[in-house]
């Protein structure tokens, strides 16, 4: 179905999510949001989506965050705006991060605000060399969203994270590597090669238990010792009867690739 303000498609197993306003640097509004909602849904609900893509359109952004603009017309209502709008971000976030496909970010420029928090959730992150991260809220005199909060400290500790948001410094692609924001940083060429490339490695696993993998790194940041282990044994029970993980044993034992459907 046609979007607004985002692209969406999904061709064997590889969804393909774009920002798609291009000349507002992918700034989020109301309508993107809940675009991002229903999309977020329709990925957590459709088996044929075994990895995802999150990108922006266009040359210079990934993200810029907020569309401040969209703030500043609402005058007195903006806290309402705000209110709203992330209800339907935080709520996709949530979707996403916790479904079994695996999401990649393909970083093609700045991300900027709401854009770090969206580089910082993903499971994985490609950059372009142009990209630039930033936190950006405090210079608008704003606090950070979009779960930038909780994924960022947990990647760059608290030191290198307060430096970011009281700062707002501006990391090149090369340091946001260094600091363990993106996996990997490719010229900006080669970015869309490469993403594809790894999302056809990841669409082609056992989604399920990549799925496990992300609930377990989820509860390891709340859970004890003993009931962190507790769901280690019952998730790897759960994939060893499952049929990829049927497979994936008959195929180590015969020396042969496994071919794995996802289920």
């Amino acid at each position: 179905m046609p979007y607004e303000t985002v692209t969406f498609d999904v061709d064997d197993g590889i969804a393909v999510l774009t920002l798609n306003r291009p000349d507002a640097f992918n700034a989020l509004n109301m309508q993107m949001g809940k675009e991002l909602l229903e999309i977020a849904n329709r990925c957590d609900e459709d088996p044929g989506v075994r990895c995802l893509i999150l990108t922006g359109s266009g040359d210079k952004a990934f993200c810029a965050g907020g569309d401040l603009a969209m703030m500043q017309k609402s005058g007195d209502e903006v806290a309402v705006l705000i209110k709203e709008l992330t209800t339907y971000l935080h709520a996709a976030l949530s979707r996403l991060s916790r479904m079994d496909a695996p999401v990649i970010g393909a970083i093609n420029g700045v991300a900027a605000g709401a854009g770090i928090s969206l580089a910082a959730f993903v499971d994985l992150a490609i950059a372009a060399e142009s990209a630039r991260f930033m936190s950006a809220y405090s210079a608008a005199g704003l606090t950070p969203d979009g779960s930038s909060t909780y994924f960022l400290p947990r990647m760059i500790g608290l030191r290198r994270y307060m430096e970011l948001a009281l700062l707002n410094r501006s990391l090149s692609a090369q340091e946001a590597l260094d600091w363990g924001i993106v996996n990997r940083v490719v010229p900006d060429a080669d970015l869309q090669g490469e993403v594809q490339a790894l999302a056809r490695q990841l669409a082609d696993g056992p989604t399920r238990a990549f799925g496990g993998i992300k609930r377990l790194v989820h509860n390891t940041f709340s859970d004890t010792f003993e009931s962190q282990m507790e769901l280690e044994t019952r998730l790897i029970a759960d994939m060893a009867r499952g049929a990829d993980g049927r497979e994936g044993i008959d195929a180590f034992v015969a020396k042969r690739p496994a071919k794995f459907t996802g289920a």
